[in-house]
C-alpha cells in the first residue's frame, strides 16, 4: 500500500467535482487500500478522494478508536436529512485548523460498497457528519466554505504564513 500525497488549501484542485464510479476493478481496490493507509496515517477518520487528486465519487472513513470499521462509500447520496447540530471539524487538507460548522444530525444515505453492491443506512452522530464533510469534498467544498468570510481571510493568512516559515526554515538548513 502507499500513502497518498493530500492536497492542501487553497489548492484549486480541491474545488473539482468528482465523476460517478461505474468501474470496480483491481485499480479502485488499491485506491481504496491506499486511501485508508494514507487516512490512518494522517491521522484522520475520513479521506475522499478529491482530497488525493482522484476525482471519482469515493470516500472512505472510520471513526472508531481501534480503527476497526472501515466504510468504503461509492458514489454516496444523501436521500434524506434532519436535524442540526454544530460540529467542531477540522480537515485533513486544512491542516491545524478547526471551527465550528451547522450539520444535519441525522442523514439517509445510499451507496455502493467496494464491490459495488447498493447500499442504504441512516447514519447519525459523528459519522453522518464525517460522511457530510467527505461528501462536500466531493462536490468540491470544503468545510471553511460554511464560514464568514473574515474567517476564511484569516485561516489563508495562516497557511500563508505556515508556507513563508516552512520556506524560510528549508533555506536555512
Amino acid at each position: 500500500m502507499t500513502i497518498l500525497k493530500i492536497l492542501e488549501f487553497p489548492d484549486p484542485k480541491l474545488r473539482i467535482t468528482a465523476s460517478p464510479i461505474d468501474t470496480f476493478n483491481d485499480e479502485l481496490q488499491e485506491t481504496i487500500d491506499d486511501m485508508f493507509e494514507t487516512m490512518y496515517a494522517a491521522p484522520g477518520i475520513g479521506l475522499a478522494a478529491t482530497q488525493v487528486d482522484i476525482h471519482k465519487r469515493l470516500l472512505v472513513t472510520d471513526i472508531s478508536a481501534e480503527k476497526n470499521q472501515p466504510y468504503v462509500m461509492i458514489n454516496p447520496e444523501v436521500t434524506k436529512n434532519e436535524g442540526n447540530i454544530n460540529s467542531n471539524e477540522g480537515c485533513l487538507s486544512i491542516p491545524g485548523y478547526q471551527d465550528d460548522v451547522a450539520r444535519y444530525e441525522t442523514i439517509s444515505i445510499k451507496y455502493l460498497d467496494r464491490h459495488g453492491v447498493s447500499h442504504e443506512e441512516e447514519l447519525n452522530g459523528l459519522l453522518a457528519i464525517c460522511v457530510q464533510h467527505e461528501i462536500d469534498h466531493l462536490n468540491g467544498k470544503l468545510f471553511i466554505d460554511y464560514l464568514s468570510e473574515a474567517k476564511r481571510q484569516k485561516i489563508r493568512k495562516l497557511i500563508q504564513k505556515q508556507e513563508k516559515y516552512s520556506t524560510n526554515t528549508e533555506s536555512a538548513g
